[in-house]
C-alpha cells in the first residue's frame, strides 16, 4: 500500500484522489493554500495549474527532497491556445526536475481528463496513463497505484519524452476547447 499525498483539490485532484482510494492506498489531500499542513506522502501529485509549480518548489521543495513527485501540469497558454509555454526543447517536467534536485519527478497523468481518470475508461478503452521519468523504481511506484485503482499504466520513457507528452496534451487540450472533442473523452492508448 503506498502513500500518496495530492496538492490541489480540483477536478483532476479529487479524481485522482478517487483513484488512489479505490486502489487501497493512503491518501492525502491539500489545499495549496494549506502550507500549514506537512505533505506526508511517499509520492506527491501536483494537480494543480502549471503556474503554481514556481510557488509549490518556493514554499515546500525541501519538503519534497527524497519523494516522488508527479507532475500533471501542462504549460498551454490558455489566453490564446498558442502553443506551450516552455522552451521547444524543454518540458514543465524538466523544469521542475531542475528545482527539485533532490526529487524523482514523474510525468503522468498529464495527457488524461478527469472524466476519464473518474470512470476509468476512454470510450470503450480502458483508460491508459501514459508515465515518463528517469528513475525506473518511481515510474513503478506511480504504475502501480494506476494499475490497483483498474487503469493502465503506459512507460513512455524518459523524463524526456515529458516534451511530447505535454504537446499530446495540448493538442487535446485544443480539440476539447473547441469542442472537437468531450472532456470526457479524450484520446486512448490500444494495446
Amino acid at each position: 500500500m503506498a502513500n500518496i499525498s495530492i496538492l490541489g483539490t480540483g477536478n483532476m485532484g479529487q479524481a485522482i484522489g478517487g483513484l488512489v482510494a479505490k486502489g487501497g492506498n493512503t491518501v492525502q489531500q491539500l489545499n495549496t493554500a494549506s502550507t500549514g499542513e506537512a505533505v506526508t506522502g511517499d509520492i506527491v501529485i501536483l494537480a494543480v495549474p502549471h503556474a503554481a509549480l514556481a510557488d509549490i518548489v518556493a514554499t515546500r521543495g525541501a519538503e519534497l527532497a527524497g519523494k516522488i513527485v508527479v507532475d500533471l501540469t501542462n504549460p498551454v497558454d490558455f489566453a490564446t491556445f498558442d502553443g506551450l509555454t516552455v522552451p521547444a526543447d524543454g518540458s514543465a517536467a524538466a523544469e521542475l526536475a531542475s528545482a527539485l534536485p533532490q526529487s524523482k519527478v514523474v510525468k503522468a497523468f498529464n495527457t488524461n481528463f478527469a472524466g476519464t481518470l473518474a470512470t476509468g475508461s476512454v470510450g470503450t478503452e480502458t483508460t491508459a496513463v501514459l508515465i515518463a521519468g528517469d528513475d525506473a523504481d518511481a515510474k513503478t511506484a506511480v504504475a502501480d497505484f494506476v494499475r490497483a485503482a483498474g487503469l493502465r499504466a503506459v512507460d513512455a520513457g524518459s523524463l524526456k519524452r515529458a516534451r511530447e507528452l505535454e504537446a499530446l496534451a495540448f493538442l487535446q487540450i485544443s480539440l476539447a476547447a473547441g469542442e472537437k472533442l468531450s472532456w470526457n473523452g479524450g484520446f486512448a492508448a490500444v494495446a
